[in-house]
């Protein structure tokens, strides 16, 4: 548990390693290519080497046609473009009647009012009741009379003809970034180009003379049902331009589609409509025709950006695009540390990470000679480090293998010195010098204890010296008892010549006759793979225990007298 909340202070960086490797130097290019080729198509289909401007644009419209109908009870009439394109402007559409009911000769007189589920017009009520017909009253009122009838629009629609009308539809746009000014009747057409031609989505792209039928054909709509009831199309103008020299383009692409609820069982109020009225005098008296017209309006809609090249837009999109080979790393790191990759090789990298402690805290490592674990303790300025209590505790685990078994098989081919005996063994385990751990490993002859002049009050062995360092006061044990230092194995592992030379040898065969200080240095490195193992819990540093120490210094002592002590790292 104290290792996982201890990981939580740990901070992670990233160390290079070039591994060479076919396999891995062939993948990584290649995936580095893909990302390129895809950098660049990403680069050209979307132009992200432009800088773009949005559109601002003013639409005019113009309608022509002529429609003849048989209205009930008015008879036959001429529609043209006042009567039903007139009424009801509104800024970048156009309106054209398709249906109408009429209610012809209304004068202001007091009549009953018309039954309607929709509920009763803006009227006033007189507060009669009246006889509306055989079986019904309804109120009176004053108002226009006869009220207007709430029958629905005539199917077919009246002005069905509709459909054959035109509109020129005149776009100015432009773009202020870039001064650049357009208008869909293009430079290169003429006043005769414009006399005959009708928009086509295949065969004229570019007319801006549209047959209205046409228009709600191309919104996937019939004309003869949308004339019934009315509703709204949206003429869509779209601008997608290319203001480079080699790849100039600026032409507009017209699409269409339904803006309103088509279905009436769907929605209430469906269709279009509006109400006009005509208005004349017969024998003094005002009166007027009522008209309600149903109809389609057309809502022109323009959308548009302008882009063109700029050395900076492609710089950020480059440098954005630069992470993607990140992915790349990642893939192979990934690649690396899973089965998909050989084990070996797995092993090979696995120095790719290591651990390095904050150079303001560092972390050691005890090991107590009458203790089966390893502690480790953050360093203290209060206490000594024989008191400091273990942030973490780590069994020991015997692994005496490599170079140290090596180096004790030799040993004990060398010695002079008749190895311990049985009985020796158990006196040695009983004192509390050796644990279970250490009772597989042949020794020397045990060696007297030396004593030590004064009292210390953290030393259980009685040989530890006098430091006024608190990180140098450590002891072998963690209660009394005899040194570890006075164990005749502490001999034959950490202080023989002979094993000390072999052990250098080893790691350096052709290495030349060795001074005192590289056997001291290599008796604390035999004491601590000894004691501590080839590697410490959370990388710990090892300290070696005052009375082990000096003990190793009294038997290779530094020719000037001087030892440099501990130091953190």
């Amino acid at each position: 548990m104290g290792c996982r909340l201890f990981n939580l202070c740990e901070y992670e960086t990233y160390k290079l390693v070039r591994i060479r490797s076919v396999k891995l130097g062939t993948l990584k290019w290649t995936l580095n290519g893909v990302i390129l080729m895809f950098i660049c198509f990403m680069m050209l289909w979307n132009k992200e080497y432009q800088e773009y401007d949005l559109i601002t644009s003013s639409v005019t419209t113009k309608v022509k046609g002529v429609a003849h109908t048989n209205i009930p009870y008015i008879g036959e009439v001429v529609w043209d473009v006042v009567d039903y394109s007139g009424h009801s402007p509104e800024r970048n559409s156009f309106f054209v009647a398709t249906n109408v009911i009429v209610t012809k000769n209304q004068k202001q007189d007091k009549c009953p009012e018309v039954y309607s589920t929709l509920g009763s017009m803006q009227r006033v009520q007189t507060g009669s009741c009246v006889k509306y017909d055989i079986l019904r009253k309804t109120c009176e009122i004053s108002a226009w009379c006869p009220v207007e009838s709430q029958k629905r629009p005539p199917r077919p629609a009246l002005l069905a003809s509709a459909e054959n009308f035109t509109v020129l539809i005149k776009n100015n746009i432009r773009f202020p970034a870039f001064n650049y000014i357009r208008r869909n009747i293009l430079p290169e057409m003429k006043d005769s180009d414009l006399k005959g031609c009708i928009y086509h989505q295949f065969t004229n792209p570019y007319c801006p003379i549209f047959r209205l039928g046409d228009v709600v054909h191309e919104a996937k709509e019939k004309f003869s049902d949308m004339a019934v009831e009315g509703g709204v199309i949206g003429i869509q103008i779209n601008w997608d331009c290319d203001l480079n020299r080699f790849f100039h383009s600026c032409l507009p692409k017209y699409s269409f589609r339904r803006l309103d609820e088509k279905e009436s069982n769907q929605t209430l109020y469906p269709g279009l409509s509006f109400r006009f009225a005509r208005y004349f005098t017969m024998n003094g008296v005002e009166q007027r025709t009522l008209f309600k017209v149903y109809g389609i309006r057309f809502d022109v809609m323009v959308f548009g950006k302008a882009g063109k090249f700029s050395i900076i837009q492609l710089i950020i999109y480059i440098g954005s695009t630069l992470s993607y080979y990140a992915l790349t790393n990642v893939f192979i790191d990934w690649l690396i540390g899973t089965k998909c990759y050989s084990k070996k090789a797995n092993q090979n990298y696995s120095e790719k990470f290591e651990s390095v402690h904050d150079q303001q805290e560092c972390l050691l490592c005890i090991s107590f000679v009458d203790e089966e674990q390893l502690r480790v303790v953050k360093k203290s300025q209060k206490k000594s480090l024989q008191e400091t209590n273990p942030i973490f505790l780590h069994r020991w685990k015997n692994t005496l293998t490599g170079k140290r078994f090596l180096i004790v098989i030799q040993k004990r081919g060398q010695t002079m010195t008749p190895p311990v005996q049985i009985g020796q063994w158990s006196e040695l385990k009983a004192d509390g010098i050796l644990s279970a751990k250490h009772s597989d490993v042949s020794a020397g002859t045990p060696l007297q204890e030396k004593p030590r002049s004064g009292y210390l009050d953290w030393c259980h062995c009685g040989v530890c010296h006098h430091s006024t360092s608190l990180h140098e006061q450590l002891c072998c044990r963690q209660s009394k008892g005899r040194c570890i230092s006075t164990c005749s194995l502490f001999h034959v592992l950490v202080l023989n010549h002979s094993t000390l030379e072999t052990a250098l040898l080893y790691e350096t065969p052709l290495a030349e006759q060795h001074e005192e200080d590289q056997l001291r240095h290599e008796a604390y490195a035999q004491y601590i793979k000894w004691r501590f193992g080839e590697k410490t819990p959370m990388d710990a540093v090892p300290v070696i225990p005052s009375c082990c120490l000096w003990r190793i210094r009294d038997q290779y002592p530094s020719p000037d007298g001087k030892y440099s002590g501990f130091k953190f790292h």
